[in-house]
């Protein structure tokens, strides 16, 4: 459990830093271009988004990362991790598999008991 708990982690992490820099850039383009009438407007709290797009993807990694040693500590990161990435972008086409993914994590990192390592978090 704690090497998927890892793996899922750091894949979550990944494809939630692509979300993250599109999110991040999205709204420094409008607050440097201005909006465009229906076609590119601000989002309702653009400094939501914009420390989620960096605080979310890092969780998800710290949490893949330290899942062997910490499984119940990481699992905890990611399940955060994964609660703050639908918060914030909701879910959709490119934000379904890091959601997913770090969540189904969590789930595993505070699963993961005595038959992974001789100290269990239980």
């Amino acid at each position: 459990m704690r090497n998927a708990t890892m793996i899922l982690g750091v894949i979550a992490g990944l494809v939630g830093m692509i979300v993250g820099f599109f999110g991040y850039g999205y709204v420094e383009a409008i607050k440097h271009f201005g909006e465009i009438e229906g076609v590119a407007e601000q989002v309702k709290d653009p400094e939501l988004i914009q420390a989620a797009s960096i605080i979310a993807p890092l969780l998800a990694i710290a949490g893949g990362a330290m899942a062997h040693a910490r499984a119940l500590i990481a699992g905890i990161l990611l399940l955060v991790s994964a609660a703050g990435m639908y918060y914030a972008f909701g879910f959709g086409v490119f934000t379904m598999f890091p959601i997913a993914f770090a969540g189904v994590a969590g789930i595993l990192g505070i699963a993961a008991g005595k038959p992974d390592e001789p100290k269990a978090h239980f």
